[in-house]
Parts: C-alpha cells; sequence; structure tokens
C-alpha cells in the first residue's frame, strides 16, 4: 500500500506544486491522476519517487520512505518518451534495473518473461531505433517492471501516441497491471484513458486533490 500523508512539493524558488495531499493506493490498485497541464500531477510523482524537494510522508507498506534517496525507494517511473537508452538493445533495457542485482542465467530468464507479457517475444537483440512508438513504450513499461517495484509511477506514458493506439495501449496496461498485481499511480488529461487503466480516477487541481471518481 502507498499512503501519502500531508504531502508538499516544493520547488527552490519557493513554488508549491503540491499542498499537503494525502492519498492511499491500496496494494495492487491503480489510482489515476486526471488535470490539465500545471495541475501538479508530474511533480506529485516526482516528490513520490525522490526527484524533488517534499515534506510530509511517503509510506510505502507501511514504511516512511520520505528521507530515502531515490534508487532505495522501490518506486518505478515509466515517462511519455519512455526514455529508453539508444545504445542498448531491446533486451539490454529491460535486464537494466536487474542485471546488477541477479546472475546472468536469471536475467534472461526475467528478460524472456517481460517479452512475453509485452508481446515483442524475439525481440531481445531489436534495436531501440527500429521500434514503433508503441512498441517503445511496451519496453519502457517492462523495463520499469523488471526490478518488481514496490510502486509504479506512470507519467502520461501514452499521450505522444495517436488515438487509436492509445486506446490499445490503455487496454494492455490495464491488463498488465493487474496480472502483476502492481500498486501504481497513472497520471493523464485524458478521462477516457484514466478509466479504461484505473479502477479510481481522481481529480487534481492547483496543487490539490479535488474529487474521486470511483
Amino acid at each position: 500500500m502507498l499512503k501519502l500523508h500531508n504531502f508538499t512539493v516544493t520547488y527552490p524558488d519557493g513554488y508549491v506544486a503540491v499542498n499537503n495531499v494525502n492519498l492511499e493506493v491500496a496494494r495492487g490498485e491503480t489510482v489515476a491522476l486526471l488535470g490539465s497541464s500545471g495541475s501538479g500531477k508530474s511533480s506529485l510523482l516526482r516528490g513520490i519517487a525522490g526527484l524533488e524537494a517534499t515534506s510530509g510522508s511517503v509510506i510505502i507498506d507501511d514504511e516512511d520512505i520520505s528521507r530515502l534517496p531515490t534508487y532505495r525507494r522501490g518506486v518505478g517511473m515509466v515517462f511519455q518518451d519512455g526514455q529508453l537508452f539508444p545504445n542498448r538493445s531491446v533486451g539490454k533495457n529491460i535486464a537494466y534495473g536487474v542485471e546488477r542485482i541477479m546472475p546472468a542465467d536469471k536475467v534472461a530468464k526475467e528478460v524472456a518473461y517481460w517479452l512475453r507479457v509485452i508481446g515483442l517475444e524475439g525481440f531481445e537483440n531489436r534495436d531501440i531505433s527500429t521500434l514503433s512508438g508503441g512498441q517503445a513504450q511496451r519496453v519502457a513499461l517492462a523495463r520499469s517492471l523488471a526490478p518488481r517495484p514496490r510502486v509504479l509511477l506512470l507519467d502520461e506514458p501514452l499521450s505522444a501516441l495517436d488515438t487509436q493506439l492509445r486506446s490499445q495501449l490503455s487496454e494492455f496496461l490495464r491488463d498488465t497491471l493487474t496480472q502483476e498485481n502492481v500498486t501504481a499511480i497513472y497520471v493523464t488529461h485524458n478521462p477516457e484513458e484514466a478509466t479504461t487503466v484505473a479502477a479510481r480516477t481522481i481529480r487534481m487541481n492547483a496543487g490539490v486533490l479535488v474529487c474521486g471518481v470511483a
């Protein structure tokens, strides 16, 4: 479970991007944050991940991680552009988060597993530059899930894709997150996408949570 208590994100210039947010996300639940640009959605994710200065508490499975560095929080992130490593193959991208903590044979099995999950079996040696936008985002998802993060944060991962592909991948994301029992926060400005991916949608405006939609 993820809990935010009096959670605030403040930028170096003093701007308060997220103001005193309280939120609970159950284990295995996906919650969508819906709002316009500048509403604080992405700042909230960055604060949870430890990428921005925060106050208040971030608690995952009863552990307060607020003071931990990013790499020790057990949090994965998927960005709008995927941020895949262009000098690594598809398989090497997926292996990135586990290759230092697993023996090589287990890494290979892990990569094979995630390629099956995302429907890209046989792509392990493919160059990143040869992937379509949808394929690249699936690889980005697999790379983030391979280390088995306690919480996954998705920052508008489909917004750069066309409408038809976005609709298809919304359903794929929902099914994958459910299958893997992932605790996730999904940021979007698209209401249809939010309701497809997440079991619960919360609106955000001016740094605060406004309302929830069942």
